[in-house]
């Protein structure tokens, strides 16, 4: 007769949290490289603006940096901006509404890991939008101070994590259709008039748009790509956003 060993483990043969929030990761983004929409959001969209602004020679000055000096770090934060805001909220939004998320709320993944998940789901669309857009942006005669690509790269991260856990609020909280509506009027409000692709210095009442994620991220990329400094300022602001917006999702995030 054979006998069961019932002898402890010693331990789980459960996988460790990175290994999950990698996988989800990667489902992820497979799901935004084959959606048509999320593409035009993500890169299509972010290009256009580019050469809008190139061939406009908006930024201009004598003496100062060239338009596509300027506009660059500006359109690379509005990646950012719509690869975790529109991306993952409207992504998310929808797939609440039909039940997805339900069955995630019963593995092991959780709150903390969906949004971790999402966030390097992000990182991975992100590192194809640096490549496309920065290569464009290459062929038009853009010149980065090479000395500031790490100090951007800490912003493109934090960017994508505060904007990741911004769309995730709200896809956890409205409802799906609601959800489209906000996202989509966020990307286009932030994007025009929060210090993204514009400087905060070109609006008035910038005090107060200084304090926005979206001006924080164009700020610390438009320093470090256009003369290699770092801004602080810009850093502790969107650092305090990432933490805010990350525990509001896991507070206050509804699996269905």
């Amino acid at each position: 007769m054979t006998t069961l060993d019932l002898t402890p483990v010693e331990r789980s043969h459960s996988a460790s949290l990175v290994s999950k929030v990698l996988a989800q990761g990667r489902y992820e983004t497979r799901v935004t490289v084959t959606n048509g929409e999320q593409l035009l959001v993500s890169i299509i969209l972010p290009l256009l603006a580019l050469a809008g602004l190139y061939f406009t020679d908006l930024f201009d000055t004598p003496g100062g940096p060239s338009t596509i000096d300027i506009a660059t770090p500006g359109i690379l934060a509005l990646s950012v901006l719509s690869s975790g805001l529109t991306g993952q909220g409207i992504a998310t939004g929808f797939d609440r509404r039909y039940g997805v998320l339900q069955y995630l709320a019963t593995t092991p993944l959780g709150p903390i890991g969906l949004l971790l998940g999402k966030v390097v789901a992000v990182l991975m669309v992100q590192t194809t939008q640096l490549v496309v857009i920065g290569g464009v942006a290459l062929l038009l005669g853009w010149s980065p101070d090479v000395s500031g690509l790490g100090t951007a790269l800490l912003f493109v991260i934090l960017g994508a994590m505060t904007f990741t856990g911004l769309g995730l609020l709200i896809a956890g909280t409205v409802r799906a259709e609601a959800t489209l509506a906000i996202t989509n009027i966020s990307w286009v409000i932030l994007g025009a008039l929060g210090g993204v692709v514009f400087p905060v210095a070109e609006f008035a009442g910038s005090v107060f748009i200084d304090y926005l994620p979206s001006a924080a991220l164009g700020n610390g990329l438009r320093a470090a790509l256009l003369d290699g400094s770092f801004d602080g300022f810009s850093l502790v602001i969107l650092c305090i956003w990432a933490v805010l917006l990350s525990l509001g999702t896991i507070r206050w995030f509804k699996w269905r």
